[in-house]
């Protein structure tokens, strides 16, 4: 799928491969490709307590990318995520509207609908 847009867009991507051993627990993240002096973008379905898509946007900083956003469908945001949105290096966290989010926006500013 991330081929096929990228093509369409006429824009290069890097992805990340993560593998888990346990259910809900990343076990190791591969960056595949270059993301060096390049804005990221990350994109996925759902992030609830969002420590796979902190820790991967870590390692996108980590390998050069000069900014990085997160593109979300469900912004489930519980436990520790506001928290660790905060605190991560995203300069967008966006989300579509399928969860009311406005108390969410209220303690991280991060976080746009």
């Amino acid at each position: 799928r991330v081929t096929s847009i990228a093509d369409r867009l006429n824009v290069d991507f890097a992805l990340i491969h993560k593998e888990r051993k346990k259910a809900n627990e990343v076990d190791r993240m591969v960056l595949v490709g270059d993301v060096k002096d390049r804005v990221a973008i990350l994109v996925d379905d759902m992030a609830d307590t969002c420590g796979t898509i902190c820790h991967a946007a870590d390692k996108l900083v980590s390998a050069g990318a000069t900014k990085v956003y997160a593109i979300l469908t469900h912004g489930i945001f519980s436990g520790p995520a506001i928290s660790r949105i905060n605190n991560a290096c995203f300069e967008a966290v966006v989300v579509t509207n399928t969860i009311p989010q406005e108390d969410k926006m209220k303690h991280c500013p991060k976080i746009q609908v």
